[in-house]
């Protein structure tokens, strides 16, 4: 694991900086944590980003469209996941083909 500064927001892991999963500037990927959370075998797929996302009084990030830290339209990992999940299988299958 490296030394990236991480944030969590509403359970998915994300470089503290750039708020994606997949960072190259960072030298960051939390696609592994995050697939294992939400309860997935780890694959190669495209990375999540937040939303613009403020933190609160609290230190809690939030949407800022919503203003919401458990925004499920804009914070929806699992479904996010799920979706790059099958383009990376999608895609997977076009080129064996």
């Amino acid at each position: 694991m490296s030394d990236v500064a991480t944030v969590e927001i509403n359970d998915a892991i994300f470089c503290q900086s750039h708020l994606k999963e997949v960072c190259a500037e960072c030298n960051y990927d939390g696609r592994e944590e995050n697939d294992s959370f939400f309860g997935f075998d780890p694959i190669d797929r495209e990375g999540i980003e937040a939303p613009t996302s403020s933190q609160n009084k609290e230190g809690v990030y939030q949407c800022k469209k919503h203003g919401s830290a458990a925004c499920n339209q804009c914070y929806g990992w699992k479904k996010q996941i799920t979706r790059a999940r099958t383009a990376a299988k999608k895609a997977g299958k076009k080129s064996s083909s």
